[in-house]
């Protein structure tokens, strides 16, 4: 496996996921992820899941929030790919009716993910996701 070229593609499906999850299809993802229990997901909508069955959960879970988007840019700020894991830092810029509004509404997310190669192929073995895409202050981290 050409690690360059097959990381790069596992980041092109990637943000093809990332536009399913905008229209409330979480799949996109599940075929990305490996299937090892070490597996794991941290998205901004529940505590951290682990293991195919909890990512699923929490996947689905998760896409149930969106309807009706897509996804528009990506900014990349870290990409490092090696012959055992591979990871990506970005913020994901997509739209889509969010909860219960019926409006298109602009959304961003910090994204990190890690991936490794499996038979082959890039799996997804971490993602996480949180809407803090600028500076907050120290009182930002106090839980209320």
């Amino acid at each position: 496996m050409n690690t360059s070229e097959g990381f790069d593609q596992a980041i092109e499906a990637n943000h093809a996921a990332l536009d399913r999850i905008a229209r409330g299809d979480p799949d996109g993802f599940f075929e990305l992820y490996s299937d090892a229990e070490d597996a794991t997901l941290a998205n901004p909508f529940g505590p951290p899941a682990q293991g195919r069955r909890e990512i699923e959960e929490a996947g689905r879970r998760a896409a149930s929030n969106y309807r009706e988007g897509r996804s528009v840019r990506f900014e990349s700020f870290a990409k490092v790919a090696t012959a055992d894991f591979g990871y990506t830092v970005e913020i994901e810029h997509f739209e889509a009716k969010v909860g219960e509004s019926d409006e298109i509404t602009p959304v961003a997310l910090r994204v990190t993910c890690i991936f490794r190669p499996e038979n082959g192929v890039w799996r997804l073995v971490h993602r996480h996701a949180d809407p803090i895409t600028a500076l907050r202050p120290a009182e930002s981290v106090i839980q209320a």
